[in-house]
């Protein structure tokens, strides 16, 4: 079953408060966002990218 573009997928709490942070609060605020961008979210890895990158795929979409 596809995530839902109405929340944020299940990655780790410092990942989470880092797009919280940064005023992401869904996966649909994240479409297009270079992944540069994220990156340097303190808190943000390369796993948690890895997740957000596939729950946007389920949806036919993407980081920038």
């Amino acid at each position: 079953m596809p995530s839902s573009l109405d929340t944020l997928p299940k990655i780790g709490a410092p990942a989470t408060r880092a797009l919280h942070n940064a005023g992401y609060s869904t996966l649909r605020d994240l479409v297009g966002v270079p992944r540069a961008e994220l990156a340097k979210l303190h808190g943000m890895g390369p796993k948690a990218l890895g997740i957000i990158q596939s729950a946007l795929e389920q949806h036919d979409l993407s980081l920038g």
